[in-house]
Formats: structure tokens, C-alpha cells, sequence
């Protein structure tokens, strides 16, 4: 069954537009879980413009379900998860100018740097999944290069999903057929929301995790955030 993991960033862009510390990341944190999320995703950057290295420092020991850190794997990222030994790690390309994640990995060009950085993070634990597009071929060289899991970039299903879910979805299906056949988990993100969720899950239903952060947060504005969070685990929980 399909779990969902909360990132978390866009309330510590609140945070940061005013200074001090309202809202609270790490009381959210434990609030998403409270209300029934299976997982908390942060994705600090090294300007530190929402999540801070240090807020993972703060909230690793309160979360009580799954914490995902994501991230490019540069030295003070790896440092960060090697220190703090999260239950998943997200390699990601984005770049540090990068507004948000824009692209996936090409596990066949970077495959020597890859296994070097899945190698360290697996040996200590670490359980690693790496950010792609929808491609098989993406799918394949992740198992190359002995990724636990794959996430699918779903930034492109979700922006042709008003106009043709069916041609929306199908190269993300193909991969994560690709990927279920080498052996790989798949996760997904990026642009899920309620619009588009259900039909994704009950498409792929063997999808592993997705980790919603920016919908979840502007839905709570308007629903609240207790309601905004079993909304969205109702529409990955029918399947």
C-alpha cells in the first residue's frame, strides 16, 4: 500500500520570510504525523532557504514514522545524512540556483558517481532511491548502479494530466514497469496533488511512497492541515 510522506519545506519558507521560529518545522513535523501522514521529507539546499541543516539535525530524533532526506549529493549534504542517518535518502541533480527539482538523474552518464555515493549511503543503512524522469532506461541504470529505489519526477504527468491523462501517464507506467521488473521500489513526487493523485496510484498501484510538500501546504490554507492530510491519503488508500 502506497505511503505518504509529507515534505515539509514550504513551512519553513514561512518560517524564513519573517525570521524566528513560527511556525514551528519540527511541531509540524509531529502534526503531519499526528494526523496520519507515514513520512516526513525535507530537502535542504546549501542556501538554506527553507529547510536548514540544522532543522534536520532538530527533527531526525522526534520523527516517529519514515524521515527522507532528498537532496544533491554534494560533500555537506552527504556529511548531513551520514551524521543524522535518516531512513531514506533521495539523491537529486538540481542545481543550487535551482527554484525546485527541475530534472532527473541520467544513471547511465553518472553511473561512477552514483554507486560511489549509493555505496556510502547504504553502508551505513541508509536505504537510497534515485530521482528520475520517465524513462526505462533511467529505471535500469539506478539498478546499476544498486539504488534500493527509484522516484518517479512526475512535474510533466502532472502538467498534461488536464489535457490527456492516459498519454499523462504512460511513460511513467512503462518505467515503473522497468522498474519493478529489475527489483527497484518506486516512489514518486513532484506537482502531486488532489487533482491528479487517484488516478496515479490506481494506474500504478504498486507505488511504494509519494512525497507531497508544496499542494499539501496550499491546500491546508484553505482546508486546514489535518483535513488536507487525510484527503490526500484517501485518494492513495481505496487501491
Amino acid at each position: 500500500m502506497t505511503r505518504l510522506s509529507v515534505n515539509i519545506n514550504k513551512i519553513a519558507t514561512i518560517r524564513n520570510a519573517r525570521g524566528g521560529n513560527a511556525p514551528d518545522v519540527a511541531l509540524a513535523a509531529l502534526r503531519c504525523e499526528d494526523f496520519g501522514a507515514e513520512g516526513i521529507t525535507v530537502h535542504p539546499r546549501p542556501d538554506e532557504r527553507h529547510i536548514r541543516y540544522n532543522d534536520v539535525r532538530t527533527i531526525r530524533p522526534t520523527i516517529r514514522t519514515e524521515f527522507n532526506i532528498e537532496g544533491n549529493p554534494i560533500p555537506s549534504f552527504a556529511d548531513l545524512v551520514l551524521e543524522v542517518v535518516p531512513d531514506q535518502v533521495t539523491l537529486v541533480p538540481d542545481a543550487p540556483d535551482a527554484i525546485t527539482s527541475n530534472a532527473g538523474w541520467d544513471t547511465i552518464r553518472n553511473r561512477e558517481f552514483l554507486c560511489s555515493m549509493v555505496s556510502k549511503f547504504k553502508a551505513a543503512g541508509i536505504r537510497t532511491s534515485i530521482f528520475i524522469d520517465p524513462d526505462p532506461e533511467m529505471a535500469r541504470g539506478a539498478k546499476l548502479c544498486g539504488a534500493d529505489r527509484v522516484e518517479l519526477y512526475t512535474a510533466a504527468y502532472a502538467e498534461n494530466y488536464p489535457t490527456d491523462r492516459d498519454k499523462a501517464i504512460a511513460p511513467y507506467l512503462e518505467t515503473a514497469l522497468a522498474a519493478r521488473e529489475c527489483g527497484l521500489g518506486l516512489n514518486a513526487g513532484h506537482d502531486l496533488s488532489l487533482e491528479n493523485l487517484e488516478f496515479f496510484i490506481r494506474t500504478i498501484p504498486f507505488t511504494d511512497e509519494v512525497s507531497i510538500g508544496h499542494a499539501i501546504i496550499c491546500d491546508a490554507l484553505y482546508m486546514g492541515l489535518e483535513k488536507t492530510i487525510k484527503a490526500y491519503l484517501a485518494q492513495i488508500k481505496i487501491f
